[in-house]
């Protein structure tokens, strides 16, 4: 990504309705890791992309800094659910079916249980020959997070960018299966 910004696009530092790029290490609190980037990633500050507690956090600081954030499950993916874990019918399922894919409430087969919120994102935990387990969590709930943030580049966020919420990433986004293009699953 070229952080390089014409000069009257650049900003000194992260202000509401930026973009800023962004680099980090994500681990939990154990120091174990669970996520780096090391190519810069836009974000739009003051959309939907980041978390509000990363948002402040960034808040004055301008390209080169290093900003340390720590995220409580409710303040990032949320605490975990036991209500959203579903344990279907294995041969509702096709055959190649594998652990980690994700499937879309809206597109689970039918007969699967209808209590199944249709607008979650549903990972596939578990196969057994006649059972297939659904975690509708995302895969960092119930998680205490750091962030290593680095600021890469900071810029004037566009008319489009503000309107639509969001410079096209989402902070650990779990993206469908269509979206995806080698059909494993992305946490950002």
């Amino acid at each position: 990504m070229n952080t390089d910004y014409p000069n009257d696009k650049r900003l000194d530092a992260v202000t509401p309705q930026c973009v800023v790029a962004l680099t980090w290490t994500l681990t939990d609190t154990l120091g174990e890791e669970l996520d780096v980037l090391d190519d810069p990633v836009e974000f739009l500050i003051g959309g939907e992309d980041l978390f509000e507690k990363i948002e402040q956090a960034l808040q004055g600081h301008g390209v080169g800094a290093s900003v340390a954030v720590h995220l409580e499950p409710e303040e990032a993916f949320g605490d975990f659910n036991d209500q959203l874990l579903f344990l279907e019918k294995r041969e509702l399922f096709p055959a190649e079916l594998e652990e980690g894919m994700t499937l879309e409430g809206h597109a689970l087969p039918p007969g699967c249980n209808p209590d199944a919120p249709r607008d979650a994102l549903y990972t596939v935990t578990e196969i057994y020959p006649d059972h297939v387990v659904l975690d509708g969590n995302h895969p960092l709930a119930g998680i205490a997070l750091r962030l290593a943030l680095k600021v890469e580049g900071v810029r004037v966020a566009t008319e489009e960018e503000i309107g639509r919420g969001t410079a096209g990433t989402g902070f650990f986004r779990i993206a469908p299966l269509h979206e995806q293009g080698d059909g494993g699953s992305s946490v950002h």
